[in-house]
């Protein structure tokens, strides 16, 4: 799992973002690797723009394939590829019924779940690919 570095002028951003059980432990020490991390993340094609939630156990080459447009679907053809907001789970049975969870969501919901953290929609992307 890469570590994760933080610029200074958003380290607020990504210190307020959820962590379930040790996953905040590994967030903060790269070298802790007893566990696999799995993240539910959002994507959005700018502020108030287009949506896409998904799950993964490696956000940094996921949220990348989404930016260089490597896989054919929807991200691509509505050009969504923000990072606005994720949380960071110990295993992947819960991590999935999040994302289940979060799905049946209405629009209005994600976005204030994504302006509790992260007001100005800023690309995450950046601070946490190292």
């Amino acid at each position: 799992m890469p570590g994760f570095l933080f610029l200074a002028e958003h380290a607020e951003v990504v210190a307020s973002l959820s962590f379930r059980g040790g996953a905040q432990r590994r967030a903060r020490n790269p070298f802790h690797r007893t566990r696999m991390a799995y993240y539910v993340y959002l994507l959005a094609s700018k502020k108030y723009g287009t949506l896409y939630l998904g799950v993964t156990n490696d956000i940094v080459r996921r949220i990348h394939e989404h930016k260089s447009k490597a896989v054919a679907g929807f991200s691509k053809r509505y050009a969504v590829d923000r990072l606005v907001w994720f949380e960071i789970y110990d295993d992947p049975v819960t991590a999935i019924e999040r994302e289940k969870e979060l799905k049946k969501w209405r629009r209005e919901w994600k976005i204030r779940l994504i302006e509790e953290r992260n007001p100005q929609w800023i690309d995450l992307y950046a601070q946490i690919a190292s």
